[in-house]
């Protein structure tokens, strides 16, 4: 018994040593979990299970992971685009709002910014006034540095032709000229003109000392032709002596390669023809706004003229026994202006026959047989290249609300077809006058002698004026609405639209509550106020950009 009980211990130590050896060895061993054999089983497979499928998908999450990080990049960028932009934005926004008041050009459109003013029969938004300033005008103690008049490359003549306004011009783009070549310029001749048949000279019109010393620092002038230069008449009738063939609206650089080599060879040359021979985007800027000094500044009328012309003014403002405000209206319907337009007005066919042989004989050329100028017509008025005829004046004025009361001076030579076409204009605004009514016959007598005397009259009071009204293009025009443009824009200078007149005058259909309003709100963007410069815009009418600085 006792050997059978050793026996038996020892076979119970010989079965658990082997497993106490197990589990010292391996204390992590899924055999050694208190779990069932089952569960044990579906665990490893689980935990297998996951391994393998984390490891199958690490591929895709290293590509998912650069598809992030590529699109994370993308989206920064434009983010930072758009943050850009909107800076930019603002920026813009704060520049229009501190910028100058100015009309844009939209093709043939004019669109200004609106203003919180309501619009006034006599005068701009003063919102628009304020933001531009004449800065043409000679510098207080500027050092010349001119050389003498026999130290520059020569002397330049021309003889200015046309009208008073063309002749004005002209003499203006003399003394550019004369600056660019360095070159002392003789006072220019007012040429008579077939159509004016004028014998005017520059003293008799412009205050010559004032023009010559407000210069002084600018361009050397003579009086006349030096001394030493025995055969005066050679100079416009020698082909030696005379520069040609100057193309219109030339570069300075034209100037400086073709006309400066003869200057400096023959000392003293005529420039001819000189009508339009300067451009206005191909020249340095102060050029341009030498050619304002000398328009806006230098060039003064006599100072007979302008009292003439002031009293005329106190006139008109006086009329009624009070102060009153007064229109003043170019009212280009001249015969030669009717027939140079080939345009069709309404007439008896008596005068439609008489204005064709008129045109046959002064345009020949143009004219041909006739048989194209209906269509010529209908497509001008259309466009708006025709001009106003008065009563077409008389309706648009009272569209835009002037009363029958309105005081307007009537700027113009011999209205075609007399007093007939003259009553719509003066039955619906009987304050109408001309200077030949508004003074006496022994006043205006010094003036006749001289044409250009009597249009300076005229400039003068248009200029002056609390409204300026034009009727069709022209240098007149261009220049009275350049001016009140450079002198501060304050007072109205209107511009019709002549296409949209045409248009809503010839429509039977259109009732006077629409034709006003279409009148009224395209009109307020055509009174004269400070526009965008673009190329080939002339610095007559519009004399912003290089004649003007910021208030």
């Amino acid at each position: 018994m006792a050997e059978l009980r050793h026996s038996s211990s020892m076979s119970s130590r010989a079965t658990a040593s082997p497993m106490k050896r197990d589990d010292v060895s391996s204390p992590l061993s899924p055999d050694n979990l208190p779990y069932d054999d089952d569960d044990d089983r579906h665990s490893r497979d689980r935990v297998r299970s996951f391994l393998s499928n984390f490891q199958s998908l690490l591929p895709f999450l290293g590509d998912e992971t650069r598809v992030h990080s590529r699109n994370f990049k993308i989206s920064l960028f434009l983010f930072l685009i758009v943050i850009l932009a909107g800076l930019v934005l603002v920026s813009s926004i704060v520049n229009r709002w501190n910028a100058p008041y100015l009309c844009r050009k939209d093709s043939i459109v004019l669109r200004c910014p609106r203003v919180k003013e309501p619009p006034s029969l006599w005068e701009n938004p003063y919102s628009a006034t304020t933001s531009w300033k004449p800065c043409a005008e000679r510098r207080n103690g500027a050092i010349s540095d001119l050389p003498r008049a026999n130290e520059t490359n020569g002397y330049i003549f021309i003889h200015a032709e046309g009208g008073l306004n063309q002749q004005r011009i002209a003499i203006c783009n003399a003394v550019a000229v004369a600056k660019l070549l360095n070159a002392t310029l003789i006072l220019p001749v007012l040429k008579q003109d077939q159509i004016w048949k004028d014998q005017t000279k520059f003293e008799d019109i412009f205050d010559v000392d004032h023009f010559i010393d407000y210069l002084k620092d600018d361009v050397q002038i003579v009086r006349d032709i030096p001394e030493w230069f025995t055969d005066k008449s050679e100079l416009f009738t020698s082909i030696r002596r005379t520069v040609k063939n100057i193309p219109k609206y030339a570069p300075a650089q034209f100037y400086i390669d073709n006309v400066l080599p003869r200057i400096k060879e023959k000392k003293i040359m005529a420039l001819k023809p000189f009508v339009d021979r300067l451009g206005y985007d191909n020249v340095p800027p102060e050029i341009n706004r030498l050619r304002c000094r000398v328009n806006y500044h230098a060039l003064k009328f006599l100072p007979e003229i302008d009292r003439m012309a002031d009293q005329l003014v106190s006139r008109m403002r006086n009329r009624t026994g009070n102060s009153n405000h007064f229109m003043a209206l170019h009212l280009r319907f001249e015969k030669g202006m009717v027939g140079l337009s080939f345009c069709d007005f309404v007439g008896r066919r008596l005068e439609k026959a008489l204005m064709s042989a008129y045109r046959s004989k002064e345009w020949p050329r143009r004219f041909k047989d006739g048989s194209h100028l209906w269509g010529l017509a209908l497509q001008k008025r259309k466009e708006g290249r025709c001009p106003l005829e008065p009563g077409e004046v008389a309706v648009m004025l009272r569209a835009m609300g002037y009363p029958k009361e309105t005081q307007i001076y009537v700027a113009s030579g011999q209205v075609y077809g007399g007093q007939n076409r003259m009553a719509p204009l003066r039955n619906m605004f009987p304050n109408l006058v001309t200077k030949e009514e508004l003074a006496g016959k022994e006043e205006l007598d010094g003036f006749r002698k001289h044409v250009t005397s009597l249009a300076a009259l005229d400039f003068l009071v248009c200029l002056k004026s609390d409204v300026f009204v034009m009727t069709h293009g022209g240098n007149f025009a261009k220049l009275i609405i350049g001016a009140r443009r450079y002198m501060g824009h304050r007072q109205k200078s209107i511009k019709p639209d002549k296409g949209l007149l045409s248009k809503s005058l010839g429509d039977p259909y259109m009732g006077w509550a629409s034709f006003v309003e279409d009148v009224v709100v395209t009109h307020q963007s055509r009174a004269g106020l400070p526009e965008e410069t673009f190329p080939n815009y002339d610095i007559w009418e519009n004399p912003l950009t290089p004649c003007m600085c910021r208030a």
